[in-house]
């Protein structure tokens, strides 16, 4: 999912979202995990993953564990076995997701379910670190935003890091490179059905259904759920040019990304 050549697809109505982007879906059954496999992912590729796999890096390597809590179709994890040396293991609600992963991911140990709330075939306290990349946004309520964080709290070894990319719903109605999340000029709260559109590797878009987690409430949420010290760190291009791969920098001009970094790494240890 890094950097593309992109036409804009089905272009843009004035002050609007993407058009032509047709129905929301949802990430899930078959036509969700196609359409996730088939997004562009840039913006997340200069200011989200980089960054994920910095918070890391000292924790995680050798047989080391680091599970990717909401994998999808397995190419962050399947990168962050390759650049972290790390042993990981994917784990997903989606069926779909797991079988999409389990073919294109062969750098991943493993790839398992999280059924009824609780990932399979792991014990409590087997991980050195859990990242999660972009699974708030399908939870709709704080008591569903909870039980996954409590699961996993009970992946973690006391004291390893949860590392949890999400998107500023503070900034919506942006078109950045590869994502533009809610609609111009609408506030949201915690929980909040938001649209985003993601871009895909053919230049097109596709709507995608999706709630607000405002950073704040995320901070209150993992506090609540077993972790402490939370810190959140908005990535920017000028910190990019240091950490993302260097021919990705380069392939745009990232004006909205500039003006205004819409990804917030949240990193918090289990207590």
């Amino acid at each position: 999912m890094g950097a593309q050549g992109a036409g804009r697809g089905g272009g843009r109505e004035p002050g609007g979202p993407p058009a032509g982007s047709g129905e929301g879906i949802d990430w899930s059954g078959t036509r969700g995990a196609r359409a996730f496999a088939a997004v562009e992912a840039a913006t997340d590729w200069l200011l989200g993953y980089p960054f994920v796999f910095r918070a890391l890096a000292p924790r995680v390597g050798g047989e080391r564990l680091l599970v990717d809590y909401g994998c999808g179709p397995g190419r962050v994890a399947d990168l962050a076995a390759r650049a972290l040396g790390a042993r990981v293991v994917g784990v997903d609600t989606s069926p779909e997701m797991l079988a999409l992963a389990r073919e294109g991911a062969p750098a991943v140990a493993e790839f398992l379910p999280v059924e009824d709330g609780r990932v399979t075939g792991l014990p409590d306290g087997c991980a050195e670190a859990v990242m999660c990349n972009h699974v708030l946004a399908s939870l709709p309520t704080e008591e569903a935003v909870l039980a996954v964080f409590r699961e996993i709290r009970r992946l973690l070894r006391r004291g390893a890091p949860l590392v949890l990319l999400s998107t500023d719903p503070a900034c919506a109605g942006i078109e950045y490179a590869s994502l533009q999340v809610g609609r111009p000029g609408a506030a949201y709260g915690p929980g909040d059905p938001m649209p985003l559109w993601l871009r895909l590797g053919d230049g097109s878009w596709q709507e995608v259904r999706n709630h607000a987690w405002p950073p704040g409430a995320v901070a209150g949420l993992l506090e609540r759920a077993g972790f402490a010290a939370v810190a959140q760190h908005r990535p920017t291009v000028a910190e990019a040019l240091t950490v993302a791969d260097p021919a990705h920098v380069r392939s745009r001009d990232w004006a909205a990304e500039r003006s205004r970094p819409p990804l917030v790494v949240t990193t918090a240890p289990a207590v």
